[in-house]
Order: C-alpha cells, then sequence, then structure tokens
C-alpha cells in the first residue's frame, strides 16, 4: 500500500499518512465491510480514493494552458480513449487468466519494472480514472507526453505478460 501511495504522491510522509488514514477508516468502518471482496482489495478501495481526494483537493484550480490538447499521435495499437484496438487485443489473454490472483500478480510484477514516471500516469489513468487533463496538471507534463508515456507504458505491460503468461 505504502509503495501505491509513494508512486502516486511522492512525498514518504503525505504517502505513509494517506495509508494511515485508509487504515483507521477501515478500523472505524469494519462493520461496513460487506466481504463481497477481499478484505486487502477493500483497504486498497479505501487508500485509491484517499489518494484521489488528496489529490484533488491539493490544487484548485486548472490552468488555461492545461486544457488546451495537443493533436494527439495517431497510432495502431490504441483507440483515441487509450484503449487496445480489437484486432490488436492480446489474444493469450483469456477472461478467466484475467481474473485470476495469478495474473495480478504478473501485472504488479510487470507494473513495477516500468520506469516510475510510466507506472505513475499509467496508474492515475487506468486505475484512479482521472482524466488527462487531470494526470498532466499533477504531473507537470503537456497532454503529448502524457499519451506517449501512456503509449509506451501499455506497449511495455503488453510485451511483459504477453512473456510471461506464455
Amino acid at each position: 500500500m505504502l509503495k501505491f501511495a509513494l508512486l502516486q504522491l511522492r512525498d514518504m510522509t503525505i504517502a505513509e499518512d494517506m495509508v494511515q488514514e485508509a487504515l483507521l477508516s477501515a478500523v472505524k468502518n469494519i462493520d461496513n465491510f460487506q466481504r463481497q471482496s477481499a478484505l486487502k482489495t477493500w483497504i486498497f478501495a479505501i487508500l485509491k480514493n484517499k489518494i484521489i481526494d488528496y489529490l484533488r483537493q491539493k490544487d484548485r484550480f486548472v490552468l488555461e494552458s492545461d486544457l488546451v490538447d495537443d493533436d494527439e499521435e495517431n497510432n495502431q495499437f490504441f483507440d483515441q480513449n487509450g484503449h487496445w484496438k480489437t484486432e490488436y487485443y492480446p489474444e493469450s489473454w483469456q477472461e478467466n487468466a484475467v481474473y485470476s490472483d495469478e495474473f495480478w500478480l504478473l501485472f504488479e510484477t510487470c507494473l513495477t519494472h516500468l520506469p516510475a514516471k510510466q507506472s505513475r500516469v499509467f496508474m492515475m489513468r487506468e486505475y484512479l480514472d482521472f482524466s488527462a487533463d487531470e494526470i498532466c496538471h499533477e504531473v507537470n507534463i503537456t497532454s503529448g507526453n502524457l499519451h506517449i508515456l501512456l503509449y509506451r507504458a501499455r506497449l511495455q505491460l503488453q510485451h511483459c505478460l504477453a512473456t510471461k503468461l506464455n
């Protein structure tokens, strides 16, 4: 949990605070835990929401320059939303493998081998559901740079998972 928080927040003190707040919130609200998922998953979701709240409250204004989109580079693997095009979706990913614990362990391993900035923006986009503008503002990059980082992260993850799953 601390590793994930540190990757997103880039400040050990704040990351430790977010993990502590998530654990404290979980203890206070344990009666609300419905056991529809693993306890670890439930606590991690609390941490995710704490981080989202912190990042959104940290900077309440958006610069006009952050709202201007650069022309997106056309690429062959992903659509405009950054999702896999059907014809390039990895065939070896079977649905039951995607939901297995083993897959998520492999995914986490592959994610930790990405460069820190790629891993951070990938998690902000795909896991924390931040918009491109929010990520650009938080990480202080252009939207063009964001799309390049996401593209490279997805390619490296695809390659890593394809090698480990086969």
